[in-house]
């Protein structure tokens, strides 16, 4: 089981005893030994959420050419992604109708055909006016992120955690999924004094569990909680 995740470690565990089931019930063995293959432990909220350093975000966004259609459209996806914590299918998703500049606020299609409506931050605001002027090929795509070569569609999720994936490479930084800089996003209004209900509300969690692994980060709300270790000492 060493190397595999959680998800994976569980399947292998139930084929297995699916396996062994089979054969004492076809009379291959006498005993039930699927009732000895032990399970793969397993807690809510075990892990600790994995988001960048400002540093590592800033090597993220500058390593976006700027002088460059790919590079304004990079730019504005990761800022999004940063700034919002929207998920690669909602970048993908959003379309030109979704952003209120009157109102200063941007429109999420996500799970289960959830509509909602997040205020929409300057910086944000800046990179989409960049790529959409100064970036975006003309055409008839509704959506806000296309290709820039021909066909001019718009990027798919798998594109949108493209477009993260070749700015690590850029930067410097390890190969990482789009959902990392939803945790950063999480990560950087908790730091910035947010509490977990406004960020179960940016992040469009439906439960307050959900967010409640963010807590886990908040050292400093943590250490005013610890107890001294009985005997003296720090623990």
């Amino acid at each position: 089981m060493r190397g595999r995740r959680t998800g994976s470690a569980k399947c292998l565990v139930t084929g297995l005893r699916s396996f062994l089931r089979f054969l004492h019930v076809d009379g291959k063995t006498t005993r039930r030994l699927d009732q000895v293959v032990l399970g793969v432990a397993s807690w809510r909220l075990s892990t600790l959420p994995k988001a960048l350093e400002p540093s590592e975000v800033d090597r993220l966004l500058t390593s976006c050419d700027q002088q460059t259609p790919v590079g304004r459209r990079d730019r504005a996806i990761l800022t999004i992604l940063v700034r919002l914590g929207l998920r690669a299918g909602e970048v993908a998703a959003l379309r030109l109708c979704d952003i209120d500049w009157r109102c200063g606020e941007i429109v999420t299609h996500g799970k289960a055909n959830r509509t909602e409506r997040l205020p929409l931050p300057s910086d944000v605001g800046q990179a989409l006016v960049s790529w959409l002027l100064e970036g975006r090929p003309a055409g008839n795509s509704p959506h806000v992120f296309t290709r820039v070569h021909a066909p001019h569609r718009g990027l798919t999720t798998n594109g949108v955690s493209d477009v993260v994936r070749a700015a690590c490479v850029r930067a410097g930084l390890p190969p990482m999924h789009a959902h990392r800089l939803r945790h950063t996003a999480a990560t950087q209004m908790l730091r910035a004094g947010a509490d977990l209900a406004e960020i179960g509300q940016v992040l469009r969690h439906r439960s307050l569990l959900a967010t409640a692994i963010y807590a886990k980060v908040d050292r400093a709300s943590l250490s005013a909680l610890a107890r001294p270790w009985p005997g003296g000492g720090a623990v």
